[in-house]
């Protein structure tokens, strides 16, 4: 009875022994779930509905045509800004220009007449002078005469100043104001040119239309969403590792994502972010344990991604190396 004590005593020992002493499985299995981003895709500009060219579960890439509002107005104040930008530029290059020599011809004709008609309301002036010195003229005459030649006077300097301003051409300032009007024309013709090319609505990136919000000839304001898409490349994997595991999963890490679809064959991924930041925090670290708790967020991009990824699909995460 005794020896038999001493067999089972030493069998629980052995035993004891042997779990303290075995080697642990190092390999590491992390649990997430696919992350796929979807964006809401609208019109800058408001306008009627003219056609939504996809449809709920169509597959586009990215510069495809989503939808489109009717073009008539945005082209309508297109057509006028461009008219109003030709019309200053032709103000500034008329300026530039200076005058016509036909113009500056007919302007010392005007001149040479003005000046004939003071040297005749001179004469005119003298000879009143002299007939209302022997009384043979009434006063009124002379100040009729007087104001005459005046009037010559005034409208020959008017037409020197004229020939003086045409000889001259424009003032620096008055280029620089046709300048400014053609820059504030252009601008406003960039607008509307930009205002038209936001009437077609195109996919930022490739995608499967998720939904589909409106219909032809629907009025729609800007920002609107029209359709929603979901941008499935490159598609991530939302996982989160433990602080004693870190050091094993740097930027960069090559990674196999398993699925339930396909348990067998896997999709190959690389470990692009690894957050700084734990995501579950204890109010106080006191012990050895609670500091294991903390886990951080990664995110792994599938390198080979095929349409069996879905959104919220739980995956099983595995360091490629380990796989092996």
């Amino acid at each position: 009875m005794l020896v038999l004590l001493v067999l089972v005593a030493l069998a629980g020992g052995g035993a004891t022994y042997w779990r303290s002493h075995q080697v642990q499985d190092p390999s590491l299995v992390l649990s997430g779930n696919v992350d796929i981003r979807e964006v809401t895709l609208s019109f800058r500009v408001p306008g009627r509905v003219a056609e939504v060219v996809v449809d709920e579960g169509d597959r586009v890439e990215a510069g495809a045509v989503i939808a489109r509002v009717d073009p008539e107005p945005l082209q309508a104040v297109l057509n006028q800004a461009q008219g109003s930008l030709a019309a200053a530029q032709a103000s500034l290059a008329l300026l530039q220009a200076g005058s016509r020599a036909e113009d500056i011809a007919r302007l010392k004709a005007q001149t040479e007449g003005a000046r004939a008609a003071v040297v005749n309301a001179q004469t005119t002036f003298e000879r009143q002078q002299a007939l209302l010195t022997s009384r043979t003229s009434p006063p009124q005459a002379l100040d009729n005469a007087r104001a005459a030649l005046d009037q010559a006077k005034a409208e020959e300097e008017a037409a020197q100043q004229a020939l003086l301003a045409a000889e001259k051409g424009a003032r620096p300032e008055e280029i620089a104001q046709a300048q400014a009007q053609v820059e504030t024309a252009s601008a406003q013709q960039k607008a509307a040119e930009i205002q038209l090319a936001d009437a077609t609505l195109h996919a930022p990136s490739s995608g499967t239309v998720l939904t589909r919000a409106v219909e032809p000839g629907a009025m729609v304001a800007a920002g609107t969403g029209v359709v929603t898409l979901s941008i499935d490349r490159p598609t991530r994997i939302r996982a989160y590792v433990q602080e004693p595991d870190l050091g094993r999963l740097a930027a960069g890490t090559k990674v196999l994502v398993y699925t339930d679809a396909r348990p067998g064959n896997p999709y190959a991924g690389t470990v692009g972010f690894v957050s700084p930041r734990a995501e579950f925090t204890p109010k106080q670290v006191e012990t050895q344990d609670l500091r294991t708790a903390l886990v951080y967020r990664l995110r792994i991009t599938v390198d080979d991604a095929d349409n069996v990824l879905r959104q919220g699909m739980p995956v099983t995460v595995r360091l490629a190396d380990e796989a092996r």
